[in-house]
């Protein structure tokens, strides 16, 4: 996922070029885990209904059916743990918004708790009110250096 667009102010792209750096490790974890667990998933569900339903007067042998069962059980573990990366990785990019929002000299305690709480309280729009206060972080710093 890239966070940096050519479209963006440069004191955003930076910013994003800082997150995408914190969220980095995670992103790669799950992007492997869910690379292996959808094959893993597929062949051992195919496998499985293909033995046990379409030919059931064929006697399967028990370890076949229980490699498929084994190597289904594997993806979904490796399914589960990807979902639980992606999960670590929104808490860490929260994380580091919200850190940096209360590290900001330019902005008000006020406005900054107010960002801190829209974010808690809506966040699925977390990117969406960290750009809008750089953006005003930006216009606050302008003003102060006239």
């Amino acid at each position: 996922m890239k966070l940096i667009k050519t479209d963006m102010p440069g004191f955003i792209n930076k910013e994003m070029e800082q997150l995408q750096k914190t969220v980095a490790p995670f992103m790669k974890k799950m992007s492997k885990y869910t690379l292996f667990s959808l094959p893993f998933i597929a062949v051992s569900l195919i496998n499985l209904v293909y033995l046990l339903f379409v030919v059931p007067g064929h006697t399967s042998s028990l370890f076949t059916i229980g490699f498929y069962a084994l190597l289904g059980a594997i993806g979904l573990a490796l399914s589960k743990e990807a979902r639980f990366q992606k999960k670590e990785m929104a808490k860490r990019s929260r994380d580091y918004i919200i850190e940096r929002i209360h590290k900001s000299d330019v902005m008000s305690d006020q406005s900054k708790m107010e960002y801190v709480s829209l974010i808690n309280g809506q966040p699925f729009h977390t990117m969406n009110y960290f750009i809008k206060f750089l953006e005003e972080e930006n216009r606050e710093s302008r003003l102060q250096a006239y």
